[in-house]
């Protein structure tokens, strides 16, 4: 096993998760275009640099952008939350946050008049993007957006928190009810604790200082605080040190993709590996 390749155990983990073979003519075995790939974006190097190695480069972007448009990464990831939750692994207090990535001067230039956003915006900083993500206790991603760098956090929350779909395994509905929520300030409005509450969601998100004046201000018609444990948000760093181990990943921490499409099929393999 080289550097930055896959680990035997992490490739034994996602083996039976990949999808089956057309027959027809042979191609290049999965492990060797999925090391390839891991390889690619664990290092942020440009397709044409993967080592020679691991076959064609245009062999693994082919193959990448079919599995990225067809869905299987996140097919995979699914799977691997549905195996986990049936052996009672799943912790679902779970952390919301967002990140911001700096995106490389190639990943602009994608063709308009898709039915996709790219998932870029230029502020002084440059062209950014953000993950919207939301964890369970334990730092493994549930779910997650991609949007602009500007994009307010709480704007995304709703979408977010309805992408958790944990299928059973066998009969039964996916899971998709966190037992708790933390959130930072960020995510301090009327309009998400309603949507919480009428979903029957605990959840633990402090108020920003301008809720809190208001809400004195106005006396007794001002209403009561909302209710915070304070030992329980301490939890919620768990969501930043997820990030930070996405963020390992370079082709992830800066983004060269020029589109939505392939950055998040990128986040998608990341967070699924973070199962293994």
């Amino acid at each position: 096993m080289g550097r930055h390749e896959l680990s035997d155990a992490e490739w034994e983990f996602i083996r039976p998760l990949l999808p089956r073979s057309e027959p027809g003519r042979r191609r290049l075995d999965d492990r060797t275009v999925l090391n390839g790939i891991v390889w690619k974006f664990r290092t942020g190097t440009a397709w044409r640099d993967v080592p020679e190695r691991f076959g064609s480069w245009a062999t693994l972007h082919t193959r990448f952008r079919r599995w990225a448009k067809d869905g299987t990464f996140e097919r995979m990831l699914r799977e691997a939350q549905a195996r986990a939750d049936a052996a009672g692994e799943v912790n679902w207090l779970v952390s919301v946050d967002s990140t911001i990535v700096r995106a490389h001067q190639h990943a602009a230039g994608a063709r308009k008049g898709g039915r996709r956003s790219p998932g870029l915006e230029r502020s002084r900083g440059g062209l950014t993007s953000k993950i919207h993500l939301a964890c369970d206790a334990l730092g493994r991603p549930l779910a997650f957006t991609v949007t602009g760098g500007n994009t307010n956090d709480c704007t995304q929350f709703t979408d977010v928190m309805v992408a958790i779909r944990v299928p059973r395994i066998g009969p039964g509905r996916p899971r998709v009810r966190p037992a708790h929520v933390l959130g930072d300030k960020g995510y301090s409005s009327k309009a998400i604790r309603t949507w919480l509450r009428r979903r029957g969601i605990a959840h633990t998100i402090p108020e920003r200082a301008d809720q809190v004046r208001n809400r004195l201000r106005r006396g007794s018609l001002g209403g009561r605080p909302p209710t915070f444990d304070k030992e329980l948000y301490k939890r919620r760093n768990i969501v930043e040190r997820c990030f930070n181990r996405l963020k390992q990943w370079r082709g992830i921490a800066t983004r060269y993709d020029k589109t939505a499409e392939s950055y998040q099929a990128a986040v998608t393999l990341a967070s699924l590996l973070m199962w293994a």
